[in-house]
């Protein structure tokens, strides 16, 4: 059994030389914001959720992007209501937001 019921990773690379990245989105930012709201919302009784920096996630073109294990389920977003809707959703509902999943 793992210690977190839910492990988000966020990319929050930067790339030099104006190359797409995920904190073109000002990433670091939404996931501060997704931390704040993870403990202020997610009861311990639902399990530990660990919100995540991870460097490049090599999937730029498609940023910026998450992903959510033990599912592996990648996602994007647009804005703090998108990572609203993830945490009621996925972390306290335990679905999949279809709209905001990416696909390989």
């Amino acid at each position: 059994m793992s210690h977190y019921r839910y492990h988000v990773f966020f990319c929050t690379n930067q790339r030099e030389g104006g190359e797409p990245c995920c904190q073109d989105f000002d990433a670091r930012s939404m996931r501060d914001y997704m931390k704040q709201q993870v403990k202020a919302r997610v009861p311990k009784s639902a399990g530990n959720v660990r919100i995540n920096t991870a460097g490049c996630l090599n999937r730029c073109e498609l940023g910026p992007v998450m992903v959510v294990y033990p599912e592996a389920v990648w996602y994007t977003y647009i804005d703090r209501n998108d990572i609203d809707e993830i945490i009621e959703r996925h972390l306290l509902g335990g679905e999949v937001v279809e709209r905001l999943r990416l696909t390989d």
